[in-house]
């Protein structure tokens, strides 16, 4: 991979009839064969990309390198993006009574370009295009070379893998990276768009030092995305199909890579929600113990020991929510038209105590799974079951619905509606991706995609709501959620053990770059329960690097889970950790499909550093102060926050971590 850094973009120029040189940040080269249909990236006079090209496939089948000469031209259609023409460069090839047009955007000091294809012509609608097919990526680093997966969701216990180069071969979701974990020198390549298409990205190991890479629209699968049946065609009147934007960039350091993709993604998207411009939330939810046990007595119970015994686990607001999550409602008789006398009582007495209430639903699902009215609306359920082959579709145990039909919009307004009347002030919402499900059609015959009808139903959910609460998103695909939400959860249940530590460890180690997409991400509930003080150290900890902090426990009753919450949920310097509401990034990112043991972050002169130990014995660690980012010439002065020790660190720094537990640190300088 090549090092680029900030420096002027030169002109496009035509090395003869076939070539077209366009350089971009330093030493950067993107170079279109107008002749072969292909484009390559040079980075200092290497190629980095090789012969990548477009792919159509529609009613007839192009691609670029088999479409004969291309035309190039400067400036042109800039996607909406308020991109100047002059950053703008475009190639036009007519096959098959189409015309074939692939944009490229390289804008001035930037270590990345975006590019998309755009095909017009009669019956032009396709359920998949790409704007880089069977690009060669060749890998010029020595040494621990990885290739990264990344799911559709966080649904099922899914899991993030970073493959090494030599045996990468998968197809993944809306974005890779291909990057060496010794210099951290990367590529990075993601869909910037996620409002009519799924993107996949295939890599595919090919040689030594190559994978082949592919960025396309049109991804589904049955494990991946949950759908059975092909991706639904895209056309703008039957005449005009584009591509999803793909953003190729190349970095010094694959981790800010990530960053800047996730930046740039919400810079692409309109931001349906009003951002979040309180602090960094906090919170406590009912799923992590009680579940189906949930009472209005339990509820006020767990409400009393944050108000008495565990009053300083507030946030940098002095705020605390406490969310009832599915089963809120055994507090409800007769449905929420009917007697809601305990959901009223349990929202005052949050408010009597200086907590804000927050509850639980589902917009897209129904559980229920039998025919009857749907609240709001003289639908039936059955008329609004999203199907796929003909049938009703069925995931994590509820039927989908169709996130375009008016019963499930009347549903929607009917219950947010009372929520927001009884006064709630946060809503998780969960098992968004039934709403994401492709269909065999939509009630609104104008969609045509799984992610079209996932917009329209947000959107609905967000006019509902009027940016009245904090609303979190659970189960959710991961790049097309961030306009409609303040906060995510990076993975699915987890609970106390430290498998389960290390199951969130390996979306929070390998997507840390969400925090950069949404206002925060979180690890879930944190649930001591009676596990080991390092095994519940660990779990604490993992909420930390991820960002925000929900816990979980029964604490309406005393235990051992009870003494560690008194004692860590109110301990200010573990506390200020979360204050910035940003994750931690991965230290060193070779973990396979495994959680990421070593995790970094800097915010002003402090350093913090995190290390975990997943294992049943106790595991050293040696710490380079450098790829801290650190001068690793000085002493630096070094508090272990759990214990509060102080040391002084030097290189080389050796920690030993203790069987399943973990450390904090926070370094700063001054030590001698």
């Amino acid at each position: 991979m090549c090092l680029t850094t900030v420096a002027a973009m030169g002109a496009p120029v035509g090395e003869n009839d076939t070539l077209v040189t366009i350089p971009f940040g330093k030493n950067n080269v993107l170079k279109v064969n107008l002749k072969r249909g292909t484009w390559d990236v040079l980075c200092n006079g290497k190629p980095v990309i090789t012969d990548a090209c477009a792919t159509y496939k529609g009613r007839k089948i192009i691609t670029s390198n088999n479409a004969g000469a291309g035309k190039y031209a400067a400036g042109g259609d800039g996607h909406g993006f308020g991109i100047g023409k002059q950053n703008i460069h475009s190639v036009t090839w007519v096959s098959e009574g189409m015309r074939v047009t692939q944009t490229f955007i390289l804008k001035p000091g930037r270590d990345f370009f975006i590019t998309w294809v755009s095909v017009a012509g009669p019956e032009a609608a396709a359920n998949y295009i790409s704007p880089m097919s069977n690009g060669t990526v060749i890998v010029k680093d020595t040494g621990d070379n990885r290739a990264l997966f990344v799911p559709f969701d966080n649904d099922m216990w899914v899991r993030y893998n970073a493959q090494p180069v030599a045996q990468a071969s998968f197809t993944g979701s809306e974005v890779t990276a291909i990057y060496n974990n010794d210099t951290y020198r990367g590529l990075v390549i993601g869909s910037l768009e996620h409002d009519s298409w799924k993107t996949g990205i295939t890599v595919q190991h090919t040689a030594n030092n190559a994978v082949s890479v592919t960025a396309f629209g049109g991804l589904t699968d049955g494990n991946l995305t949950h759908d059975k049946i092909p991706h639904g065609a895209v056309a703008i009147g039957d005449t005009n199909c584009t591509s999803p934007c793909i953003m190729v960039g190349m970095f010094s350091d694959w981790r800010m890579g990530m960053e800047q993709y996730a930046t740039l993604s919400t810079a692409f998207n309109e931001q349906v929600i009003a951002p979040w411009k309180k602090a960094t939330p906090m919170g406590w939810n009912s799923w992590g113990a009680l579940q189906t046990k949930l009472t209005l007595d339990k509820a006020k119970g767990v409400i009393d020991f944050f108000s008495d015994s565990c009053n300083r686990f507030r946030n940098a607001d002095s705020t605390l929510y406490i969310d009832l999550d599915s089963f809120w409602d055994n507090l409800v008789k007769g449905g929420l038209d009917g007697d809601v006398t305990q959901l009223q009582t349990f929202v005052q007495y949050c408010k009597s105590k200086h907590v804000k209430p927050g509850v639980y639903w589902a917009p897209f699902t129904d559980w229920g799974k039998n025919d009857r009215k749907m609240e709001g609306s003289n639908y039936t359920y059955a008329q609004a079951w999203l199907k796929q082959n003909g049938k009703p579709v069925e995931v994590d145990g509820a039927l989908a619905l169709d996130a375009t039909h008016p019963g499930t919009k009347a549903r929607i307004a009917w219950y947010l509606g009372h929520l927001k009347k009884l006064g709630f002030e946060m809503i998780k919402i969960d098992f968004l991706g039934h709403g994401a499900l492709e269909s065999d059609h939509f009630y609104d015959a104008s969609i045509t995609t799984g992610m079209q009808a996932y917009r329209m139903g947000m959107e609905y959910v967000d006019s509902v709501l009027d940016n009245s609460m904090l609303v979190y998103a659970a189960i959710s695909p991961t790049m097309a959620t961030a306009p409609y939400v303040h906060m995510r959860r990076i993975a699915c249940d987890a609970f106390s053990a430290i498998d389960n530590t290390e199951y969130t460890l390996n979306s929070t180690g390998y997507g840390w770059w969400q925090s950069h997409l949404y206002n925060y991400v979180d690890a879930d509930h944190v649930v001591f329960n009676r596990e080991s003080e390092g095994a519940n150290r660990a779990r604490f900890a993992a909420a930390l690097v991820t960002g925000t902090l929900i816990t979980g426990d029964d604490y309406s009753e005393q235990g051992p889970w009870s003494k560690a919450a008194a004692r860590w949920l109110q301990n200010k310097d573990l506390l200020n950790i979360i204050k910035d509401g940003h994750s931690f990034r991965p230290l060193e990112a070779n973990t396979n499909n495994k959680g990421v043991e070593l995790f970094v972050k800097t915010v002003g002169v402090k350093t913090y550093v995190a290390l975990f130990n997943f294992s049943n014995s106790a595991r050293a660690y040696a710490i380079s102060l450098a790829r801290l980012g650190l001068n690793d010439k000085m002493k630096l002065q070094a508090t272990a926050l759990f214990s509060g020790s102080k040391s002084t660190w030097a290189a080389p720094v050796k920690i030993t971590v203790p069987p399943s537990d973990a450390m904090i640190y926070v370094i700063t300088s001054g030590g001698k």
